[in-house]
């Protein structure tokens, strides 16, 4: 016969495992290890009547999702199977003290030779949310791409109600003609490369093209539900607009950090960026076209065709005909500003916006396109750009592994902090070389110092919006505007309690954008334009954050399997 202690016990422990099954206790648990094979391969792909080989990962285009859980370590091994050298970037994730997983060629590792393998070993901490990666290495990323999606940990919710259902939702380019060869032949040329042929949503770009009735994207949804869509800008070189006709989008994060909800019709995502959008099915049953077409307010050409794909109420038949979305003007810069200045960080105690409100270093870049002598280019002259007249020069050896290892003759820190001569930025169009240099300069910045950069698109040539990426780091854009930067007349207007974190930020047409950051994570971390065409041509650079007192407050030993250049 049980004692009366055991039979207590026994249904104490009982009654422990029911409220566990119910979700109402929680266990600590420990991180989990998310493990993934990437095999990069060529494989034969068909869009728009045109079959080609791609190279991809694991034969699928776009790429698999990567799946964790805020708290978990991921490893990936990368087996290159191609012939090209390549690297993988986990775009947005903070790598702390870890740059060695970062993945930019010839920044913080050399490429993956063809036949060798690679483990990227990394811990996602203190992140929840949507962000990607892709390729970093030449034009690969055209096909070389996929989701992450971060879940909160368990037990923690969304700061929004629970949606249904989630789809990913990525945003690319196609082009019918080999990418590399594109890219080639412009750069022989010393002029941009054509543009894409369409645009794709997961890889397809939508019955509006040719030969496409199959390529067409398609989720389903219940009426009275509400859903979650992860989207994710993937394309080379163009700022997007997103809507779904008849439905509202209500933001509820960017760039995997939570924001206050706001509703808008329509949403604008550059290169490298990602938006979490909830949507209610709450209109009549029926099929509604999802869409997305370039933004482009400079007098540059671009490829302005939609792209679609749909969504469908459960139980419409395919032959209902869908209906378009109304989507901004090509070229509506107010909807463009007015739309970024929504987007505000939640700031709750949960969450909250560590605005940095003293300033350690201010740094001031000119973005500015110029043209070099080029004897056997079309005019005589290859375009080029720069921030504060250096355009950057890829190293041969990568700078993490330089600056780690102390090896000199890779780079110089002595990145100017502004442009050697001011001038009127915005004014009439320039296409005076103002002495532009090309090297490999970096910047080098103190551990935890705060730093506040404001970078000033310039009418060199001609004024262009550029989305500029951060690796290694989230920041807060604290102001932006269109004209001169005034330091006099706009750091008063800055908004410093709740602005928009994120890790790529566009700098708009014929303006600037300030950003700011504290610099708590020692390594080399790479900072460019993300529009593919302008990195080539060498609008980029870096930072060397140097190594804090603390034991954990150094780069962390490099991986055994580090490729080498």
């Amino acid at each position: 016969m049980m004692s009366s202690l055991g039979f207590h016990c026994h249904k104490s422990l009982l009654m422990i495992i029911f409220l566990a099954f119910l979700g109402l206790i929680s266990f600590p648990a420990e991180a989990d290890i998310k493990k993934y094979q990437f095999d990069v391969q060529v494989k034969n792909v068909s869009r728009l009547c045109h079959a080609k080989p791609i190279v991809t990962v694991n034969g699928r285009f776009p790429g698999p999702t990567i799946y964790v859980r805020e708290g978990d370590r991921v490893q990936v091994n990368v087996t290159n199977h191609v012939k090209y050298n390549l690297s993988i970037h986990w775009h947005g994730l903070k790598q702390y003290r870890n740059g060695w997983a970062d993945g930019p060629a010839y920044i913080t590792q050399c490429p993956i030779q063809s036949g060798n393998s690679y483990t990227y070993d990394f811990n996602v901490t203190g992140q929840r949310g949507t962000l990607w990666w892709h390729a970093h290495i030449l034009w690969l990323r055209a096909t070389v791409y996929g989701a992450i999606v971060i879940m909160p940990k368990p037990g923690t919710p969304f700061p929004f109600p629970q949606p249904h259902r989630e789809f990913e939702i990525v945003l690319g380019e196609w082009w019918n003609n080999d990418v590399e060869e594109v890219e080639k032949q412009g750069f022989k040329m010393g002029l941009p490369p054509n543009m894409s042929d369409a645009h794709t949503i997961n890889g397809k770009p939508g019955p509006l093209f040719p030969c496409s009735e199959k390529h067409t994207y398609a989720i389903e949804v219940e009426q009275g539900k509400s859903y979650l869509l992860r989207i994710i800008n993937a394309a080379l070189n163009d700022e997007l607009f997103f809507a779904i006709a008849g439905h509202t989008l209500t933001v509820v994060e960017v760039d995997a950090v939570y924001t206050k909800p706001f509703t808008t019709q329509s949403i604008l995502i550059g290169p490298g960026q990602t938006t979490n959008v909830v949507v209610q099915a709450n209109k009549v049953p029926g099929r509604y076209f999802m869409a997305t077409r370039t933004f482009m307010d400079a007098p540059i050409p671009v490829d302005n065709k939609t792209a679609t794909a749909i969504l469908q109420y459960k139980g419409i038949p395919n032959t209902v005909l869908p209906s378009l979305p109304q989507l901004p003007a090509g070229n509506d810069s107010d909807f463009a500003l007015n739309y970024n200045k929504k987007i505000r960080s939640l700031n709750s105690a949960k969450y909250p916006a560590n605005v940095p409100l003293k300033v350690d270093r201010n740094l001031f870049y000119t973005i500015g396109l110029g043209k070099n002598s080029c004897p056997t280019c079309v005019n005589g002259t290859r375009l080029l750009a720069s921030l504060n007249n250096v355009s950057f020069v890829m190293p041969q050896t990568a700078l993490l592994q330089a600056h780690y290892f102390n090896m000199k003759g890779v780079f110089r820190t002595d990145f100017p902090e502004r442009p050697p001569t001011p001038f009127n930025y915005t004014g009439v169009p320039l296409t005076a070389n103002l002495g532009t240099s090309t090297g490999t300069r970096v910047g080098k910045i103190a551990f935890n110092s705060t730093v506040e950069l404001v970078l000033q698109d310039t009418n060199l040539l001609t004024v262009e919006s550029h989305p500029f990426h951060l690796h290694g780091y989230n920041f807060f854009v604290v102001g932006t505007g269109v004209g001169n930067f005034d330091p006099a007349k706009d750091p008063p207007k800055y908004n410093l309690v709740d602005p928009v974190e994120r890790n790529t930020v566009g700098v708009p047409t014929g303006g600037w954008t300030a950003i700011r950051f504290r610099a708590d994570n020692p390594g080399v971390w790479f900072m460019h334009c993300h529009l593919e065409l302008h990195t080539g041509w060498g609008l980029k650079t870096a930072f060397v954050v140097e190594d804090g007192e603390g034991e954990d407050q150094s780069i962390l030993p490099p991986p055994k399997d580090l490729p080498t250049c």
